[in-house]
């Protein structure tokens, strides 16, 4: 592409003029809304609608002459293809957390010099190491200017769907129940009042439930939680006013969302606000008025929506059933097609990765309690499923045919829960290298399905367990081994993460905390190999019993088959084996009796015994 004529370079082109006409000279746009939303609104879109980069997570930095894109290995391939004729570099950087952008920013912009970041997006702990690192530099940091909306023609608004009740028996807490526990958590930190401004959160307390993020059950909205009432900050006409009556009489009110800046500013002196650094943006901050005293921690709903409950657990694990026969009828389904194509059977149209999300997705919308995808459908046949974010297109989809490694990265939305789950299949004849990456990516998922560990533990302590067959082999995967996973909400949830991240006390893995467990291996322009459950920690049966501490281990909640075709036998061991067999038989009595016909001849054949 004429990098002239590309329309994200015209739009940077046009940015930039904006930027020269404040007096400033660089532009930090993070992937972010005013609530810090891994999935964003189209209205805070602006690094896709910039750079044209549609990956979930990045950061465009650009100067007066410069512009780069700053993502992390699962995003590589993807950005290279996206960014051509932008004009935008592609900067590789580490894992999540890394703060290259801020480092090439100080080293971009001469000192005395202006840069800008509109703060209602800027999270309050990253606009800390920002501001420290541009000081260093000699250079200014402001963050009262939104460049990016004068510059941007048309800018979606607010979205508009409604926001409905999570009702019992799916919401087994009662609302007044959470406001309570979260309460209580305020008086052990002193405050008087609580922010919150993560919609998952949000979502969580009130027992509230909307559509303004893609698949995410959540809607946009602040909570200011006071001792004796709370404040919901929410566009008008997203709530009825039966549901209103119903909030009001547990003691939560409504006010219109543009108004919750202005309610921090109007906050008494001498009263005491709790806000968590990590979920709350560097403008809601700035609000505060100098005589309110501010107290930084964790929000305590992110710590308590984490630990799932015994009646929560109990749907989970519904819902997982659920989606196994979805799972179940679709691959019976695609796996007939594949033999009548493969018997020659003349026109029959061809079956590609679009066909994959098309008809899966369909086969979950027949499922009881099923609302919406937890995230867009991952189908990437041979050299596609080495990128791990990967997503087919009208435009750029590859057909499946031939001989390779399907990998399929789907999940659900439903009322009493959320999935994700990684199965990789065999096209054809798999060749001895893939089925050793596939095999060592399984002893991954294995050995750390098996793990046994103190409760306490920081779950990056945990990573190594999934990598070690890999490390063995001199592999390595570029994503976490394992995120946290919501009840009928987000499906990247924490404080919990397995991964290389730096472990704080917040990460503590919990009895009732869901994560997934995914290790892969991506070969570029050839494979891609990823095998993922869910699990759940539950209390552990030690020899040793609770002599030296409570431990916990993981019940796995997924359930459908791993392939066995694409094993390699003498990489695994008896044990390893045992381990496969007993799931294998876990999901076939537990998804037999809700299948009939293809599908269940289809879930006896790929649970048969390897032992």
């Amino acid at each position: 592409m004429d990098t002239r004529t590309s329309p994200h370079r015209l739009r940077v082109d046009a940015l930039r003029e904006t930027m020269a006409a404040a007096g400033v000279t660089g532009l930090l746009v993070p992937s972010a809304d005013p609530h810090l939303s891994e999935y964003l609104p189209a209205r805070w879109q602006a690094r896709q609608w910039l750079s044209g980069f549609t990956g979930s997570m990045g950061t465009l930095a650009l100067t007066l002459e410069r512009a780069a894109l700053f993502a992390d290995s699962r995003y590589w391939v993807q950005a290279e293809a996206e960014l051509a004729g932008s004009g935008i570099e592609l900067v590789r950087i580490g894992a999540g957390g890394s703060t290259a952008h801020v480092d090439w920013l100080a080293a971009q912009v001469p000192a005395s010099q202006v840069v800008a970041v509109d703060g209602t997006v800027l999270g309050l702990a990253a606009a800390q190491g920002l501001r420290a690192a541009l000081e260093r530099a000699g250079v200014r940091l402001r963050t009262d200017l939104d460049l990016v909306d004068r510059a941007w023609p048309g800018r979606p608004g607010l979205p508009t769907a409604p926001v409905y009740e999570h009702r019992a028996p799916h919401a087994p807490l009662a609302r007044a129940a959470k406001l309570q526990a979260v309460r209580e958590a305020m008086q052990r930190h002193g405050a008087s009042l609580h922010l919150v401004s993560a919609v998952d959160d949000i979502a969580w307390i009130t027992n509230l439930r909307g559509a303004d993020v893609n698949y995410n059950p959540v809607f946009l909205a602040h909570l200011l939680i006071a001792p004796a009432r709370a404040t919901l900050f929410v566009a008008e006409g997203k709530i009825d006013s039966a549901l209103a009556a119903a909030l009001a009489a547990d003691g939560v009110d409504l006010a219109p969302y543009a108004e919750a800046g202005a309610a921090l500013a109007a906050l008494p002196a001498g009263a005491t606000l709790l806000l968590d650094p990590k979920r709350c943006t560097l403008g809601l901050r700035e609000r505060v008025p100098g005589g309110v005293r501010v107290v930084e921690a964790i929000n305590p709903s992110t710590l308590a929506k984490s630990r799932k409950t015994a009646d929560e657990a109990a749907h989970i694990r519904e819902t997982m059933i659920e989606d196994g026969v979805a799972m179940c009828e679709f691959y019976a389904w695609f796996e007939a097609e594949l033999a009548r194509r493969a018997q020659g059977a003349a026109g029959l149209p061809a079956l590609t990765e679009i066909t994959v999300d098309e008809h899966l997705s369909a086969a979950r919308a027949r499922r009881s309690g099923f609302v919406g995808l937890s995230f867009p459908v991952i189908a990437g046949f041979a050299a596609n499923g080495a990128m791990p974010h990967y997503r087919a297109s009208a435009d750029s989809h590859a057909t499946i045919e031939g001989d390779g490694l399907l990998l399929i990265d789907s999940g659900g939305q439903y009322l009493g829960g959320t999935t994700d789950i990684t199965r990789v299949w065999p096209i054809g004849t798999p060749s001895p290298a893939m089925k050793r990456d596939y095999t060592l990516v399984l002893k991954g998922t294995m050995a750390l399905s098996r793990a046994k560990f103190p409760r306490g533990t920081p779950g990056p302590m945990l990573d190594a367990i999934a990598r070690a067959p890999l490390w063995e082999q001199g592999l390595d995967f570029g994503h976490g081994t394992g995120h946290g996973v919501g009840y009928f909400l987000a499906v990247h949830e924490g404080p919990q993460s397995i991964s290389k991240a730096v472990p704080d006390a917040t990460m503590a893995m919990e009895p009732g905390m869901i994560t997934s467990v995914e290790p892969g291996v991506y070969r570029p322009g050839q494979w891609g190999v990823r095998i993922e459950n869910l699990v759940m920690n539950v209390p552990a049966h030690t020899p040793e019993g609770d002599t030296f501490a409570e431990m916990l281990e993981f019940e796995t909640l997924t359930l459908c088959p791993i392939d066995t075709r694409c094993i390699d036998r003498s990489l695994l061991r008896a044990d390893e084996v045992a381990w496969l067999d007993a799931y294998h038989a876990t999901v076939r009595e537990r998804l037999a009796p809700r299948l009939e016909g293809a599908a269940l001849a289809w879930l006896l054949e790929r649970t048969r015994a390897l032992a």
